[in-house]
């Protein structure tokens, strides 16, 4: 077997695992109304459990009302242990393990009635939590245990108990979130009485040869909060209360720390492995390590060096299914990597108007039982036009599906503006991902056509059954005095090295590709400032790339220009306008950043028309959006077909 150290076996207590990978717990929004546990949940975790996952651990669950909120499952009545036993046994079936994990958010739980350690609020929230009263803890220690024991009888493996994130028990802890003046507040014993209680009531709840695991903050990222040398004491308390393995995070849902819990591809590859050692060090039972461990061969080496006994896989997961089974038989190559795009699953989680989380480069996550790949009925030739992602993906799934796509790209390359993404700083996994999605089709057998243009001569000669626009999108230009000067230059164009400003540099457009292109200006030594019409930059940003970037972008001393309009632009200048006054900026170099727009395929449509060829205009070639929406809408034409 390949990375024959994290497919070994393993055990927590009592549990045995049949290798060292955990699925860790995600939000989903995937349970149904009331915090019941849905089909949708269920077939999540089954495809995990088929797909070699050696523990599966479900998501926050809610142990007491207080915490309860529609986008998590809950477990503090018996009324949810027929959903949760229906869970267990899925994945049981599916040959794995299963985990509950057992959360109270505390202030984080955006419930009315939400409770804390104090009544202080994390920075940027309206909510003021109630002061937890000291009459109150008794009952919410027992709401662990009782969770913990309905778990059991449920037929979960284990559970977990949640003590980061800046949760409840983490808000107890920390000398940041707790200012109580009686005997759960101050000194370093009373802050660890509430965690260590509950430890011990859950032990007690269920048994000593049931494994308790525990979910950690190696570091909390907060003035005055916690750091690594308080948490290894805490650790070491907390196995002797009872827990079997510590699971090593990192962070707080508040300003900049929240991009740890959920780190985006600005951070690098395994950055929070060192401190599950120095944890390791600490205590004398396992360890988990977490935080972006996306490459089977960075987890086997983590394993083999000894800086952890378990490594937590997670969005990597999301990506795809079946990391497990194909890290495991050598087939590695054909893993789909997660890169840390944060735009299906985090984004997903906190938009309102997203009803579950997914991924970006698999949108059959959340979707397992209605994306499952039906084969074609009558194959049929399709033409693809355009080689990015949206056609990529439509091309691999219709040649799953027995269908004959013959996809052509007017390039000498395939991967479209994906690829062209790899080339800002911390963005490499970009193009490693693109160039990833055109072998996974030469793999597959797809009919690629390199340096060819689908053109109605094309579509004569093909006769095609049906055809797939991925056309993509092109920058928009500017409509300004000054634009077509020698020394304005477009985004893409910097991206791809075909242009190289240097000096001064303007770039008009603050949106991700204008700072992208700032970053990578301002690496290189340029003076850069970034003029933005509208009153933020990074409006197009996730939470977390957008924290990761403006760190950056401020750390670089690049100016960022709001409420910024440019009038025109001058052999050595720039002329805006800006709180109703005009202003010059030095310019030797202008980028212009000021988004792209659908290619004109009206004489492609108007030829299938013509012939009466049914077409599907999807991604860019549609609406220039993210690269989500097209991989998305590739893999929903290829299913319709």
């Amino acid at each position: 077997m390949a990375f024959a150290h994290l497919f070994s076996p393993y055990k927590i207590g009592s549990l045995e695992l049949k290798n060292r990978v955990i699925l860790p717990a995600m939000g989903t929004k995937m349970n149904d109304p009331g915090g019941y546990v849905s089909q949708r949940l269920i077939d999540y975790h089954v495809a995990r459990a088929k797909g070699g996952c050696g523990l599966n651990t479900v998501e926050v669950t809610t142990v007491h009302p207080t915490a309860f909120t529609e986008d998590s499952p809950a477990i503090f009545e018996d009324k949810f242990i027929p959903g949760m036993k229906k869970l267990a046994d899925g994945i049981r079936e599916a040959g794995g393990k299963s985990c509950l994990q057992l959360w109270h958010g505390g202030k984080v739980a955006y419930n009315p009635n939400q409770v804390s350690s104090s009544p202080v609020a994390f920075e940027g929230s309206a909510m003021i939590p109630r002061e937890l009263a000291a009459s109150e803890i008794p009952e919410m220690v027992q709401a662990y245990a009782d969770a913990a024991a309905r778990a059991k009888r449920a037929g979960f493996d284990s559970v977990e108990f949640h003590a980061g994130h800046g949760y409840l028990p983490q808000q107890f802890l920390s000398p940041a979130m707790n200012f109580r003046q009686d005997e759960y507040g101050g000194s370093w014993e009373n802050r660890t009485r509430f965690p260590l209680e509950c430890i011990r009531a859950i032990r007690r709840a269920v048994g000593p040869d049931f494994p308790i695991l525990m979910r950690i903050s190696a570091i909390e990222d907060l003035p005055g909060g916690l750091g690594l040398e308080d948490m290894k004491a805490f650790c070491v308390l907390a196995e002797q209360a009872g827990v079997d393995a510590i699971n090593v995070s990192r962070g707080v849902p508040a300003g900049a720390a929240i991009k740890y819990e959920v780190p985006p591809i600005d951070l690098p590859v395994g950055f929070n492995v060192d401190n599950a050692a120095q944890i390791k060090a600490a205590v004398g039972i396992p360890v988990i390590a977490v935080g972006r461990i996306n490459d089977p061969a960075v987890a086997d080496r983590i394993i083999a060096e000894g800086l952890a006994d378990l490594v937590a896989v997670g969005r990597a997961q999301l990506a795809d299914p079946d990391f497990c089974a194909k890290a495991g038989s050598g087939r590695e190559a054909e893993i789909i990597r997660c890169v840390g795009c944060d735009q299906g699953c985090f984004d997903g989680f906190v938009n309102p108007n997203v009803p579950f989380i997914s991924c970006m480069f698999n949108p059959a996550t959340g979707r397992e039982r209605e994306y499952e790949l039906v084969p074609a009925e009558r194959p049929k030739r399709v033409l693809i036009a355009g080689g990015g992602p949206a056609g990529l993906e439509a091309a691999v799934t219709l040649k799953r599906r027995g269908h004959e796509p013959i996809l052509c790209e007017k390039s000498l390359h395939l991967g479209g503006q994906l690829y062209i993404a790899g080339a800002a700083p911390r963005k490499e996994e970009m193009t490693a991902a693109a160039v990833g999605m055109g072998e996974a089709a030469m793999r597959g057998g797809v009919d690629i056509r390199l340096n060819t243009e689908v053109t109605p001569e094309v579509i004569a000669d093909l006769r095609p059954d049906e055809v797939i626009l991925a056309t993509g999108s092109a920058p928009v230009s500017l409509p300004v005095r000054g634009a077509d000067l020698p020394h304005v230059v477009n985004s893409h164009d910097v991206l791809w090295g075909a242009a190289k400003p240097s000096g001064n540099v303007v770039i008009i457009g603050g949106g991700l590709v204008g700072l992208e292109v700032a970053e990578l200006l301002v690496e290189r030594g340029q003076q850069v400032t970034v003029v933005e019409m509208q009153n933020e930059v990074a409006a197009d940003l996730g939470l977390l790339r957008k924290i990761c970037v403006m760190e950056s972008l401020y750390g670089h001393g690049v100016q960022l220009m709001t409420g910024c309009k440019c009038l025109a632009i001058e052999p050595d200048r720039v002329i805006v306008e800006q709180a109703g006054e005009e202003r010059e900026l030095p310019a030797d170099y202008v980028v212009l950043a000021v988004g792209s727009r659908s290619r004109d395929n009206r004489k492609l449509i108007d030829c299938l028309e013509r012939f009466s060829i049914p077409y599907h205009v999807i991604g860019d070639a549609k609406q220039a959006r993210r690269a989500l929406n097209a991989i998305w809408e590739g893999a929903k034409a290829a299913r319709i077909i």
